[in-house]
């Protein structure tokens, strides 16, 4: 018999997590809930190899959402979608820049949630099926790792900032727009802005320049976006 998939559920409101529990097992999930943030960590280490994605509340007793999106990102790779009451980009951001796939702001639909928890998991399924590792000159990039090394040394990147990496460098010399690699990288639910973008680039490019790279660069295309130029 087939391995039922499952989804960890992380929030303090029981409301909320018996609503989702109902939609994701009419999805095809087994809900796992958590109503803390120790708790959601012992649940995701409990059953880490059955489950498929974590929605992840921000605000949560003992331990918030970030803190236990850290600790799940030292160990695994698993889609995390957060979830926060509150609509500042800076909490945003975070989010995304220590690992997170998505995120939705409070108040939501169930309906809305499960579409993104269906468009992650598309993301993540062409991602598998796409080859997973790239070189040029003195870059190389692993997908299966999610490492970037240059010259042999390891770079210390986010898993976005090694995603929109990897989307130029494997398409280098194309241009993107700052909405190109909003849909491509954040996905087509991501309800964002280019500053999201510049910000994840200004700081790709900080952590690459530790290291000598004179074969190639990530140059701004003034009023258009962003490409990988190969000298």
């Amino acid at each position: 018999m087939a391995r039922v998939s499952k989804i960890l559920i992380a929030d303090d409101n029981e409301q909320i997590t018996s609503i989702l529990s109902n939609y994701a097992q009419k999805e095809g999930f087994e809900p796992i809930i958590a109503l803390d943030g120790e708790a959601a960590f012992a649940r995701f280490k409990q059953y880490e190899p059955e489950i498929s994605i974590i929605l992840l509340d921000v605000m949560m007793p003992k331990k918030d959402g970030f803190e236990v999106c850290r600790e799940i990102r030292k160990i695994s790779m698993v889609p995390i979608i957060m979830i926060t009451a509150r609509g500042e980009d800076f909490e945003k951001i975070m989010g995304l820049d220590i690992g997170a796939d998505d995120y939705i702001v409070k108040p939501f639909s169930a309906g809305e949630v499960m579409a993104r928890v269906r468009a992650t998991l598309r993301r993540m399924q062409i991602e598998k099926q796409a080859r997973n590792s790239f070189a040029l000159d003195n870059l190389l990039i692993d997908l299966d790792e999610y490492s970037v090394a240059v010259s042999g040394q390891r770079i210390n990147l986010t898993k976005k900032e090694v995603e929109l990496l990897w989307t130029l460098a494997k398409n280098k010399n194309k241009v993107f727009t700052r909405e190109n690699l909003l849909d491509s990288i954040w996905g087509y639910d991501y309800f964002g802005d280019s500053r999201t973008v510049d910000s994840h680039i200004k700081r790709l490019r900080a952590k690459l320049e530790t290291v000598p790279h004179e074969k190639w660069e990530i140059k701004t295309i003034w009023g258009v976006g962003y490409r990988f130029e190969e000298h």
